[in-house]
């Protein structure tokens, strides 16, 4: 089965988000994230992811109806995908054998994990991939609606949402690729886990075939169409 998503760009200049202006995403697509399709606790949280973009920015945004919620990862590049956790994978190249991805994971705390991943053909030949470092990291603008330090852990019921906007001079920098423009096709995926909540979870918006839960398949990633 084959998804693609298209990204509108923003009504509005974006920069700083905005988690209570609920406008700027009207018009957003949704993402849902609905494959669940590795064995796991049967935690199954409605997660929805979102993108829009400018010409400075790209917008990510996940609303998440969740339970069993916890995030301890502190520092930038910290294994944030141990918490409540969602996760936008996206390579800039509409050739599916030009895969070399940004990998960014966000707890609902607002921690990130940030690597360029190598492509598929890199990786068989032995690179690895690169930690996008802190100060580049702090280039990206981020808001969550849940503390940065979510322990013990809440087990009731829990909304919480992500939104980060990420410059294009970034993916310049790690991939040397222009910002995009209106009819691109960039690929990807969006997910969610929770590795050591007490319910574990691996979803994904297009599934994934891999006999274990493993989000860095890029052959799996699908069409994103910035209109």
């Amino acid at each position: 089965m084959s998804a693609s998503y298209t990204i509108q760009r923003a009504p509005a200049a974006l920069g700083s988000p905005d988690l209570a202006d609920n406008t700027l995403w009207a018009g957003a697509e949704v993402a849902p994230v609905t494959h669940f399709t590795w064995e796991d606790s049967g935690h199954r949280p409605d997660v929805r992811g979102h993108l829009l973009y400018d010409e400075k920015w790209l917008a990510v945004r996940f609303d998440v109806k969740d339970r069993y919620v916890r995030a301890v990862a502190e520092k930038f590049n910290d294994s944030v995908c141990s918490d409540s956790c969602v996760e936008f994978f996206v390579a800039p190249s509409e050739d599916p054998a030009e895969n070399a991805y940004f990998n960014f994971e966000v707890n609902c705390g607002g921690t990130m994990l940030l690597h360029a991943c190598p492509s598929t053909s890199q990786a068989l030949a032995g690179a690895n991939s690169v930690h996008v470092s802190e100060e580049d990291g702090e280039l990206i603008r981020m808001a969550a609606t849940l503390p940065k330090i979510v322990e013990p852990e809440l087990t009731d019921p829990t909304d919480w949402s992500v939104e980060y906007h990420v410059p294009w001079s970034l993916f310049e920098k790690y991939f040397d690729v222009a910002p995009p423009e209106p009819g691109l096709i960039w690929r990807g995926n969006f997910y969610k886990c929770g590795d050591r909540t007490s319910h574990p979870h691996w979803g994904s918006w297009s599934p994934v075939d891999t006999p274990r839960p493993s989000f860095h398949q890029p052959d799996f990633y699908q069409p994103l169409r910035f209109t």
